[in-house]
C-alpha cells in the first residue's frame, strides 16, 4: 500500500500581527494584576454551543476574561468580557463577519478590530435592539483621534495608541 501524501505549508501570523498582540497584552496585564480578570494572548480557546446545537471554537488574538475558572479541559466555556482581533489578509473577512457574529451571539460586551495596515482600531460595543444583541461601531481610532482609545468596559485600563502599534513600520 502506497500513501500519496502532500504537505501544504501554512504560514503563521506576520511578525507585525504578533507585535500588536504582544503590545496589547503587555499594557493590559500589569493593570489587571490585582483583579479577578486576566488578559490572554492568542493561545486560549473558547468553546460554545450555538443556538442550532453546533459547537463553535474560536481563538481570539487577545481576550480579557473575568471568569477564568469556567473551563472544560483547556478551553473556556464562558464568554470573555473583551475580545481583540488583529486583521491579516487571510483572516480579515472571517474576523469581520463569522467571528464577529459568534462573539455577538455569545454577547461579548466589547470587540476591537485592529487594522495594522491602516493603523486603526474599530471599537464595537454590544447593545440590544428589540432584545436582540447587536454590535454598534462606537469609534474608529486613528492617529488623528488616538486620545480616544480606551476600553469601554475596563475604563481604569490605559491603552496607548502609539504603544499598541510600536514596532510597526
Amino acid at each position: 500500500m502506497s500513501l500519496d501524501l502532500q504537505i501544504y505549508g501554512r504560514s503563521g501570523a506576520s511578525p507585525e500581527h504578533s507585535i500588536v498582540i504582544t503590545n496589547f497584552i503587555t499594557m493590559v496585564h500589569t493593570q489587571l494584576k490585582d483583579s479577578t480578570c486576566r488578559v490572554f494572548p492568542d493561545n486560549v480557546e473558547y468553546r460554545w454551543k450555538m443556538d442550532d446545537g453546533s459547537e463553535k471554537r474560536v481563538i481570539p488574538d487577545a481576550s480579557i476574561n473575568c471568569q477564568i475558572k469556567g473551563r472544560k479541559g483547556n478551553s473556556f466555556i464562558n464568554a470573555p468580557q473583551f475580545v481583540l482581533e488583529v486583521l491579516s489578509p487571510s483572516t480579515a473577512k472571517y474576523d469581520k463577519t463569522e467571528k464577529k457574529e459568534i462573539y455577538r451571539s455569545e454577547e461579548i460586551p466589547e470587540y476591537w478590530i485592529v487594522d495594522i495596515k491602516n493603523k486603526s482600531v474599530e471599537i464595537y460595543e454590544l447593545d440590544y435592539e428589540n432584545d436582540i444583541p447587536k454590535y454598534f461601531l462606537i469609534d474608529t481610532i486613528t492617529n488623528e483621534n488616538c486620545s480616544n482609545l480606551h476600553l469601554m468596559h475596563f475604563p481604569h485600563i490605559i491603552i496607548n495608541f502609539e504603544r499598541l502599534f510600536d514596532g510597526i513600520e
